[in-house]
């Protein structure tokens, strides 16, 4: 592999089959999506840079915080919307008026756009970006040091 990109998409699609479980980021065992991000990280990167604190399924939507996003800005570089690439971390808003709370890494399945995501009731799965998950996106973010490694 020769890029920061291509190898987190590697790492991305072993998490698939992953059992979807709240709050762990274990391959093969549980991870919801911020696990499957931490996951990723931890297999690209190395130590994470900081832990979550608990958070229950509705975490900062009673506040309105965007916990998640401002996370992100943290730890990964943000990037335009329009600026798509394989191995970039993706958030989606799920309804209009609520924070952020899903992430996925995009990929591609057959030239076409596509993204490795926990998602409840399902675990890790790699999903077509279909326009009704595309037009949730609001921010996208690459690893750092994306460059060749």
């Amino acid at each position: 592999m020769s890029t920061t990109s291509e190898l987190i998409v590697h790492h991305a699609r072993q998490w698939i089959g992953t059992p979807y479980v709240h709050q762990m980021a274990t391959k093969s065992a549980g991870c919801d999506c911020l696990g499957l991000v931490r996951g990723i990280w931890r297999d690209v990167i190395g130590t994470e840079p900081e832990r979550p604190p608990a958070y229950t399924m509705d975490w900062s939507e009673p506040q309105g915080e965007e916990w998640l996003w401002q996370a992100a800005l943290r730890h990964l570089r943000a990037k335009p919307l329009e600026a798509a690439r394989q191995g970039d971390v993706i958030l989606f808003r799920m309804r209009a008026g609520s924070v952020a709370k899903h992430l996925g890494v995009q990929t591609e399945i057959g030239g076409a756009p596509a993204f490795v995501h926990a998602y409840s009731g399902h675990g890790v799965v790699e999903s077509p970006l279909s326009s009704p998950w595309a037009r949730r996106i609001v921010a996208r973010f690459e690893f750092p040091n994306e460059e060749a490694v």
